[in-house]
């Protein structure tokens, strides 16, 4: 849709507008960043989490588990890890991709990339 807010007249159809792009949301799910942090001594699994994510996301460490699952199941995690090692230094943060997740579960996207790293 190329019009913007201030493009309507009636209240209504704003309101319409906005509930029709919410139930879009809803539908495919919050998108999370997901990359690994290097420190010194470790390989942090990170989580980019959007500032409007859905109120059904009420546990915080089956979130996690959740998130790595699905990384790791389209991911090869021992190649990708030896690449981290490989390309990055202490204080990088490698980005993997992104995830797209409902509370139940449900993943509805997952996009990745060639490890990329940022300082």
């Amino acid at each position: 849709m190329t019009e913007t807010d201030a493009d309507h007249d009636d209240a209504g159809d704003e309101s319409a507008d906005q509930s029709d792009r919410a139930g879009s949301a809803d539908a495919a799910g919050d998108t999370f960043g997901v990359g690994i942090h290097v420190t010194e001594t470790e390989f942090q699994f990170v989580v980019h989490v959007p500032s409007d994510v859905d109120a059904g996301w009420t546990d915080p460490e089956a979130f996690q588990q959740l998130l790595e699952r699905t990384v790791w199941e389209r991911l090869d995690q021992e190649a990708t890890l030896r690449a981290v090692a490989r390309t990055s230094e202490t204080g990088d943060t490698v980005t993997l991709g992104r995830v797209s997740l409902r509370p139940d579960g449900t993943v509805t996207e997952a996009a990745f990339r060639d490890v990329a790293v940022e300082s």
